[in-house]
């Protein structure tokens, strides 16, 4: 078990940050034994747990009394964690190694954390706010330039090695299911629904200018081929017999993707209303915001898509900053889908900081708008499902691929090479550290003048040869939801009355339950090695099912994983 001692402020925070690493925790009392305990605060307790983690940029009276190192207090600094740089965002204080403080974390400006090994326990000094730095993700994100660092997901990974480097005994509930080493949901924002919709407007005459002047410029840097150039002149060529219906509309997204993907059940986030450009929309271009459909021009489409598996959730034009049209624009989409606690992405990813607040009051289940227009990344430092700070219910499913982001001129606009290099990356981060990979691709990057659809077909096949879970956004939450729900009691105990229903566990996969170090205080020889830990699945509901796993994980018998 692990006793926090953080600052009065952080309550939330700590709580948050303890459902993304979910193992066993307590706010520190002084009357229980801890394995492990959590500092933050300015005072440090006196225990004797085996590992007490001390975390703050703060000189602290600790420091003296401990012997620490010299100490000098940075704005910020680069953690150097495996093979990432992870950015410290909050003050980052490093310490000059002695003999009694060994270096344990590098910065690019001194060591950042400082092991003092007594005798039957550890401490570490750390030079950084953990909870500070989690609350600073989860509101204002990471800036563009890194965006590529899954930085909360490796601040959970420090902290979980030095927990086992320290010989301590602990459970964890995965960030993956089952069977799986990460989820993947697919998601298309449906803008347009047909190049018919816009004859001589400003969509069309920048896709005539974009097929023409643009894939000549991409050709000749190397983004295009030779056979696009000519796919796209002719599409503008054949324009009049589109908008006559001689021609099929090379915009119509559905039947291109539902033929990609299926399946696979992906989810469709669609305009509510049409011609509404929204309220407070910042820019000079806010008027070209509005799309030229709403939801019940393609009500035929919508009811496709649920037949097929899929999922239908709103893309939003003002409920980031209005409640009262949040409900609106999700009852129009309700009340084509016949379904209701809907999710949301907004348009053109609008957001501030109450927005998800809003958002909860409004009523919808989940947004996923956290993500990047510029970059592909990691806006919130994480690829798990989580509560935005401020709110009860709803979940942010935070987005991290975006096609436009890739290839588009003015943001990435990588070769698919290049594209294929950088999804590559994210997926071994995924396959490590666990979580969700969410992917956008827009509804008419398939065709003219994008051609984006080859590069969308090898990426789907891609993660169709790694262990993962295919979930649409609503799905994916709902097993967050289920691993969320999960409290303990004790150590290796949980607590049977807050789990799920079993009717939502059975909709989605087990949970993967690890537990680390389980052959380390047995006080018997085993034969054959030992791995670090030990796995089941489990359903989330039964207690007497979890602890038949944890007895079969300390079981001298058990040197590897009983997950298939």
């Amino acid at each position: 078990m692990i006793g926090v001692v953080a600052k009065e402020n952080q309550r939330q925070v700590v709580e948050e940050f303890f459902e993304l690493f979910k193992t066993p925790w307590e706010p520190f009392c002084a009357e229980h034994e801890y394995d492990v305990v959590i500092v933050t605060a300015d005072q440090v307790p006196a225990v004797s747990a085996r590992l007490i983690l001390v975390y703050s940029a703060t000189e602290l009276e600790f420091d003296r009394t401990a012997v620490c190192a010299e100490a000098v207090l940075h704005a910020g600094g680069l953690l150097e964690c495996e093979d990432a740089l992870v950015s410290v965002y909050g003050g980052l204080r490093t310490f000059s190694p002695t003999a009694q403080a060994v270096p344990c974390l590098a910065s690019r400006i001194g060591t950042a954390a400082v092991a003092l090994d007594a005798s039957e326990k550890r401490v570490i000094r750390i030079g950084f706010d953990l909870f500070e730095e989690v609350r600073f993700l989860l509101t204002l994100g990471q800036p563009v330039e890194q965006a590529a660092v899954p930085t909360l997901d490796l601040h959970i990974a420090m902290l979980r090695q030095w927990m086992i480097e320290a010989g301590v005994v602990f459970v964890e509930i995965l960030p993956t299911p089952a069977n799986a080493d990460y989820i993947v949901c697919l998601t298309h924002d449906i803008d347009f629904v047909g190049i018919r919709r816009h004859l001589l407007d400003h969509s069309m005459w920048g896709f005539v200018y974009r097929a023409i002047v643009g894939s000549f410029v991409d050709l000749l840097r190397g983004h295009k081929s030779m056979s696009q150039l000519l796919r796209n002149w002719w599409a503008v060529l054949s324009l009049p017999l589109v908008y006559l219906g001689i021609a099929k509309d090379f915009w119509e997204p559905f039947a291109w993707y539902l033929k990609v993907e299926e399946g696979l059940p992906s989810t469709y986030f669609i305009i509510p209303f049409k011609g509404r450009a929204g309220k407070r929309v910042p820019g000079n271009r806010a008027s070209r915001r509005a799309a030229g459909y709403g939801v019940e021009d393609i009500a035929e489409s919508v009811r496709t898509l649920l037949h097929h598996g899929c999922e239908v959730g709103v893309h939003g034009i003002d409920s980031w900053n209005s409640a009262e049209s949040g409900r609106e624009e999700q009852a129009m989409v309700a009340s084509v889908t016949g379904h209701s606690g809907l999710g949301i992405r907004m348009h053109w990813l609008l957001f501030e900081p109450d927005s998800a607040a809003t958002l909860e009051e409004a009523g919808y289940a989940y947004d996923s708008t956290a993500g990047y227009n510029e970059t592909v990344g990691y806006r919130a430092g994480t690829m798990q499902a989580f509560r935005p700070l401020g709110t009860q219910t709803i979940l942010e499913l935070p987005m991290h691929i975006q096609d436009g982001a890739l290839f588009y001129p003015g943001r990435l606009h990588l070769t698919e090479a290049e594209a294929d290099a950088r999804c590559a990356k994210m997926m071994d981060g995924a396959s490590r550290l666990g979580g969700v990979i969410t992917i956008l691709w827009h509804d008419r990057s398939h065709g003219p003048e994008r051609f984006w659809g080859g590069f969308y077909v090898r990426l789907v096949q891609a993660l169709k040869q790694q262990r993962t879970w295919f979930a649409s956004a609503s799905q994916a939450t709902g097993w967050f939801r289920k691993r969320r729900g999960v409290r303990f009691s004790a150590a290796f105990e949980v607590s049977p009355q807050i789990h799920t229903r079993r009717d939502e566990s059975l909709a989605t996969p087990p949970l993967k339950v690890r537990i680390y170090n389980p052959h380390h205080s047995l006080g018997y020889a085993l034969s054959g090695p030992a791995l670090p830990f030990a796995e089941f699945a489990w359903d989330g509901n039964s207690a007497e099912d979890f602890q038949r796993g944890i007895a079969s994980a300390h079981s001298p018998t058990c040197s590897e994983s009983v997950l298939p």
